[in-house]
């Protein structure tokens, strides 16, 4: 997603992301402001740390078919999501956190606010988390989440989707996103999809299936990467 040839620095572009005030959108209109933003200057703890390049992490943080396990496996399809952070001149981002979660195969997540009728499944707890390599590679084992409906319009539906969470040098500069999958046929009637005007933005948040990295006779894969700034950059819910 990145251009090696392009090192310009691009400052942000306000008419990439939705407007504070999407009406169809109804769940964001009373959280949209109406009055000017105020910048709050940033303490020493929030542009100083996590370190997070010395964390532990569990033997199965990373594999979701594995991390939750209570005597079987999940229900679903198995996948793999996989790929790179990078800056925009392409430039690997190591050591940072990824963090993901994501509803079941059901389309249902384990919250105790979520009271879709699907049901919850046993062995799937639906998070995970990795840290990037020294080029910025990471990957997730799970299942494919479900779509699931919610309380907007008469009918409407999420996409299949999975929330990730890249944290940078400080959590200040953590950034949350969702990918949704190639070829889902209700990415583009989802009432928080269509807020995104720019067509660039949304195929930032698609991630597509590759079979370089799938497991024969075992797990599908999708590639996302995800770029952090410039002309190629992600499309990101938090800017």
């Amino acid at each position: 997603m990145s251009d090696a040839h392009d090192s310009r620095f691009v400052i942000r572009d306000r008419n990439w992301h939705p407007k504070a005030l999407t009406p169809d959108y109804k769940t964001s209109i009373l959280r949209s402001p109406r009055q000017a933003l105020v910048s709050i200057p940033q303490s020493l703890s929030e542009t100083s740390g996590p370190d997070f390049s010395h964390l532990k992490m569990g033997q199965h943080d990373n594999d979701l078919l594995l991390n939750f396990n209570h005597g079987g496996l999940p229900i679903g399809e198995r996948i793999i999501v996989a790929g790179r952070v990078c800056d925009q001149h392409g430039k690997p981002i190591p050591h940072t956190l990824v963090e993901m979660w994501q509803a079941n195969a059901g389309g249902r997540y384990r919250h105790k606010k979520d009271s879709y009728l699907a049901p919850l499944d046993p062995n799937f707890g639906g998070v995970g988390r990795a840290l990037t390599d020294r080029d910025g590679n990471y990957s997730f084992r799970t299942v494919k989440p479900g779509p699931y409906p919610w309380r907007n319009g008469p009918n409407d539906w999420r996409p299949a989707h999975i929330h990730v969470s890249i944290s940078g040098p400080s959590i200040a500069t953590r950034l949350i996103t969702q990918l949704y999958f190639e070829g889902d046929p209700l990415i583009p009637m989802c009432p928080i999809v269509k807020s995104i005007s720019n067509h660039e933005a949304v195929q930032s948040l698609i991630a597509r299936l590759d079979m370089s990295m799938a497991n024969p006779m075992d797990c599908l894969a999708y590639r996302f990467d995800i770029v952090l700034r410039g002309q190629r950059k992600t499309h990101f819910e938090n800017r």
